[in-house]
Order: C-alpha cells, then structure tokens, then sequence
C-alpha cells in the first residue's frame, strides 16, 4: 500500500523524520523530534487489511493525536533511478549500475553491473557498510582468489527463487542482497553464485533518507532519520 498511508489535519508539515519501518518506536522517536511527515519503507501495513486493536490501535492513536502522517514506499523506492535503495547501496559499495535486474511481476527492482575485483574485497565493503547501522555481512561460500565479474543488488529480503533464477540467466557470479532463506546459500556455489547479505536493515536505510532529504529541501524544512534497527 504505497502512498499517504496516513494524513493529517491539513496544516503545513514543518518537519520530516524518515525510519526504514513504521513501528511503535520509529512513530514515538517522530513525535518527540515534533515532526508532522514520517517517511518510510516499509509502512503500516504488512498483510492487508487488520483490525485497529492492540499495537495496530497504539500506533494509529498516537499517529492521529499528534497530528502525524505517515508516507510509505516500498518496491518504487527500491527502484527509483536516483533515489533508490538499489542504485545508491551500489554507489555505497563503489559499483556502477549499467543494467536493471530482480523483475517483480516483470518491472526491474534491482541494478546489475560489471566489476572486476576480489570476491573477498566486495564482502569487506558490504560488511563495513554494514557496520554503520549495527550490523554485519556474511557471505555464502567463497573459493580463495575468487573474483566478481558480474554483479546484481537487490536490497531487504532479496535472495529467493526468482533473484537466484534470474542471476543465473543473466550469467552473474555474485548477488548482493539483505537477506534470504538458508537454502539459498546451500545452492548458491551449484548456480555459480555467491550471495552478499548485508542485513535487511542496513540495505534499506538509503532510500528513505535520500527521500526525506528531497522532500525536505523541495519544502524548505528540516528533516532527521530516525535509526531503529531490526537486528536483521
């Protein structure tokens, strides 16, 4: 459910906060910043429709009493050319996107690109930008001396049947993603692979910030990022 998620009175935002996911903490972290526009990835919304009770009731309480809207973005942000998560972890990782890549529903999510550099060395840059935001990058099996040729990105959770497929028709040796399942890894060497996680977290923190930070500049207001780790 991408778009206005939730909306507010009316008056004039004077002041963004962006987070990677629309939780208790990241709405409580926006109010006490005295922020009216909370920009996020992942939004309220997880499985559809569901009864306003419980922590779904805290969060949309606390939302209307103090007046915040909420803005969400998931797959059009991972995608977007400039402002993407995609494109900016590949600028992160010192990579240059020349192709698009992890077809969702058959529009391009992620970037792909060429390289010439030690495996090991690709897996030392995800980790330290992992490190930013409290976590860290593991790596499926990588031979000693190994190097990355063709690459592929596809941020938050996405190593799964259809990215694996894709990067071995598209003849990619190494997928950078945040996360995925652990069959992954056992097949990775079988399709020629190996796959970067640097946390589902860490890979979504770009876009929103690079978001809030438009947004903020076309409207002329201040705007912070709020850091809430997931531990993923």
């Amino acid at each position: 459910m991408n778009g206005l998620q939730v909306a507010n009175s009316g008056r004039p935002v004077t002041r963004v906060a962006a987070a990677v996911d629309a939780s208790a903490r990241t709405i409580d972290a926006t109010i006490a910043l005295g922020a009216d526009l909370l920009l996020v990835h992942h939004g309220l919304f997880w499985s559809g429709l569901e009864p306003l009770r419980g922590a779904a009731y805290a969060r949309m309480r606390a939302l209307l009493e103090h007046d915040v809207a909420v803005y969400a973005s998931h797959l059009p942000l991972d995608r977007h050319p400039t402002l993407g998560n995609n494109v900016l972890l590949a600028h992160a990782l010192g990579l240059a996107p020349s192709g698009a890549f992890a077809h969702v529903q058959s529009v391009p999510i992620g970037v792909r690109g060429e390289t010439d550099q030690p495996t090991a060395t690709l897996l030392a840059a995800a980790d330290a930008y992992a490190a930013r935001w409290g976590g860290r990058a593991i790596a499926s099996a990588i031979t000693p001396g190994r190097v990355t040729h063709r690459w592929g990105i596809c941020s938050g959770a996405g190593a799964d049947a259809a990215t694996l497929a894709e990067a071995e028709s598209l003849g990619l040796d190494t997928l950078i993603v945040g996360e995925g399942p652990h069959w992954t890894a056992v097949q990775a060497p079988e399709r020629g692979l190996v796959i970067i996680y640097a946390g589902h977290y860490a890979t979504e923190t770009l876009g929103v910030r690079a978001l809030a930070e438009h947004v903020a500049a076309l409207a002329g207001v201040p705007w912070s990022f709020i850091d809430a780790p997931t531990g993923l």
